[in-house]
């Protein structure tokens, strides 16, 4: 089986002395995400807030070896943003923005070191003809970039989102979440030969605490071991199985990710 393990981004300064050693230069991060750490894959967050560039991607994928592979969030132009007006009736054309965040992909995917565009929609993003129109219109913008969706609104979790998303060739994305009225349960399932899967944690406190710390969640070795026999059933029908922690908060996903990646082949992958 083909299972890659890593953390939804490298770049916190509250790993330091945690995760990355005192002293080490920010430039050399990750460098020691791939080599000291022992992960062969990556999340890259930042660009929901800022629209990549050539030149950034180009510069942390020198920072790589040959077998690396890189996952780039969507821009939240084209997963947040989609409409003109509060009351959410006017679609916005954002067509351009799309054309920017392709554009930009070109090293990584010269370089064969992109595996996939994440597209992580809002709770708002609610499941009626409007959106499955705009996943198929986001398909379609995206050529043959692999594209997998994560949704927050529990009403697409249901065989009649997972059939589109399959026909659609779209992959799903796995979560992993507080037990909160709304948000998706752990399903594991692929819609493609990727299969995707997502570690939020399990911050009782999601809807209050602020971004920095909604992800502050330690997975025990237990409830790692609850999510082993869903990976590995997942992972032995598709050709290649991703798996992020995104509970970056004081160097926690590095910690379950790498706890992870010893329980399933002894190290880091």
């Amino acid at each position: 089986m083909n299972i890659k393990i890593g953390t939804s981004g490298f770049s916190f300064d509250d790993w330091v002395g945690v995760i990355y050693p005192p002293g080490l230069n920010r430039r050399e991060w990750l460098t020691y995400y791939e080599k000291e750490l022992g992960f062969s894959a990556l999340e890259i967050n930042y660009t929901y807030y800022a629209m990549p560039s050539v030149k950034t991607l180009s510069a942390m994928s020198g920072k790589t070896s040959p077998r690396f592979e890189f996952v780039i969030k969507a821009h939240k132009s084209m997963t947040h943003e989609l409409w003109e007006d509060k009351e959410r009736t006017v679609a916005r054309d954002n067509a351009n923005e799309f054309t920017a965040f392709v554009e930009s992909l070109k090293p990584l995917r010269e370089e064969n070191k992109l595996t996939a565009v994440l597209a992580q929609f809002p709770y708002f993003f609610y499941k009626n003809e409007k959106s499955f129109d705009y996943l198929a219109r986001f398909r379609d913008r995206m050529g043959d970039i692999p594209t997998i969706i994560e949704f927050r609104n529990r009403a697409w979790h249901g065989e009649d989102a997972f059939v589109f998303l399959t026909d659609a060739g779209l992959g799903y994305c796995v979560v992993d979440e507080p037990k909160i009225k709304g948000l998706l349960p752990y399903f594991p399932t692929a819609t493609t030969n990727l299969a995707y899967f997502r570690f939020h944690g399990r911050n009782p406190d999601w809807y209050n605490a602020p971004v920095e710390t909604r992800y502050n969640y330690l997975y025990s070795e237990s409830e790692i071991k609850e999510l082993l026999p869903g990976i590995l059933e997942v992972a032995g029908k598709v050709t290649k199985t991703m798996a992020f922690f995104n509970n970056c908060h004081a160097g926690q996903a590095a910690k379950n990710a790498i706890e992870l990646a010893r329980m399933l082949f002894g190290e880091a992958e």
